[in-house]
Formats: structure tokens, sequence, C-alpha cells
């Protein structure tokens, strides 16, 4: 048996598709929210802060380590030449004079070079705390950038969730009041085909922007008014109102 239902009642079909119209769109923007894809490239930047941090934090420990090996280095040379010193005042042979002073010789050069590397090294560490308090005080700043962005994500979504309850609600009020079966045509039709319910407008399917060829105009002249049709190109409920141009 062809499925019925009043005129008015198949009239609230376009109401509920546009309501579903409006949820689909809903989703959509929260899927596309430009806050979202603020905060994912705040995040992809927060995450090349923070290795930068860690490389420099990595590598500012590797030098401060090297610093202490030159420095114990510097340090051992310098208590060589003391005591060599010591013994050289203290001795009277000629040949340990000459040894110790030639030995002297050998650890002042040593001692130089050592110097020298000490301030390359100490040049290097000062540089690297430089730069990780500059990388440090960059990812404070972008932490509270990237807190901002995110609070303002949650507004927006809590903001769209409002407008979907409220699209959600006023479906919900329509359906209840529509029979269960020209719902659950309406619900099969745009589960399958994307759109449940189209507007005969001035002989132009709102679904398909197609307008009806003479025979399909011609049976739907012919149909009751409280017939259920569906559309021939879309296979939507064809709604018909006093816009249809019947």
């Amino acid at each position: 048996m062809a499925l019925t239902a009043s005129p008015a009642d198949q009239r609230l079909l376009l109401d509920v598709q546009a309501l579903d119209t409006t949820l689909q769109q809903l989703a959509h923007r929260e899927r596309s929210l430009p806050e979202k894809a603020a905060l994912d490239a705040l995040t992809a930047e927060a995450d090349v802060i923070r290795d930068f941090m860690v490389q420099r934090r990595g590598e500012l420990e590797d030098a401060r380590i090297e610093l202490g090996r030159v420095e114990g280095d510097v340090q051992l040379v310098e208590t060589r030449i003391a005591r060599d010193d010591q013994r050289l005042q203290a001795s009277s042979s000629v040949k340990d004079i000459q040894g110790l002073e030639h030995e002297l010789a050998t650890l002042r050069t040593r001692l130089g070079d050592l110097e020298e590397i000490e301030l390359v090294v100490m040049e290097k560490v000062e540089t690297l705390e430089s730069e990780l308090v500059s990388a440090t005080e960059a990812h404070e700043a972008h932490v509270q950038k990237v807190a901002e962005a995110r609070a303002a994500l949650e507004s927006a979504i809590a903001s769209l969730a409002v407008e979907r309850a409220d699209a959600q609600q006023r479906r919900d009020a329509i359906v209840a009041g529509l029979p269960a079966d020209l719902m659950a045509l309406y619900e099969k039709q745009r589960e399958r085909y994307g759109t449940g319910a189209s507007h005969l407008r001035a002989r132009i399917s709102s679904a398909s922007g197609v307008e009806l060829t003479g025979s399909d105009l011609a049976a739907v002249r012919a149909a009751a008014p409280d017939a259920v049709l569906l559309c021939p190109d879309s296979n939507a409920i064809l709604v018909r109102t006093d816009e249809s141009g019947l």
C-alpha cells in the first residue's frame, strides 16, 4: 500500500530537512574551525621550540662537562709547575736544574694551550647558556599562546554546541508530531541519498536542482494531495506546496 501523509505533515519535512542541513553544516564547521588550525600550527611550533631547548640543554651539559675536564687539566698542570718551581729553587744540581727547566718550559707551553682551549669552551658555554635562556623565554611565551589558542577553540566549540543543541531540540519537537512511517521513509532516503525531503518549487526539485519533465509533472499533478511522492532525480520525498507551480 502506498504511503500517505497529510500535506501539512509533508511540509514539516522541509523544516526537518532544513534542520538536518544545519546540523550537517555545524558538524562541518566544527571539523574545519580556524581556531583548530591555529592551535595545530602553534602546537607544531611548540614541538620545534621544545626540541631546540632539549638540544641546547644537552649541548650545554656536554660543554660544561668539557669545561670541567679542561679546568681539571689546567689545575693539574699548574700544580706540577708550582711543584717543579719549588724543586728548582731548592736544587743545586746543574743536571737537575736543566731537567726541571726543560720540564717547566714544556708544562708552561701545555698550560698556555689548555688556557686557550679553556677560553674557547667557556665562550661556548656562555653562548649556549644565552641561547637556552632565550629558548626558554620563547617557549614560555609560546606556551601562553597555545593556552590562549586552546581556550579560543574550546569557546568556538562550545558556541557551536549551543547552536547544535538548539537545532536538535527544534528538530525533535517537529519529529515528535510526525507519523512514524513518514519519518522512517525520510530517514531511509536521507541516509541512502543524502537528502530526505525536497521542495518542489516552480516545478524544480530543490534537492536536485532539476526541473521535472512533462511526464513527471503529470504524475505529480495526478497524485492525491496526501500521497507521499519521491523526487525522480534525488529520490528524496517530494514535498508539494503552493509554490510548486502545479
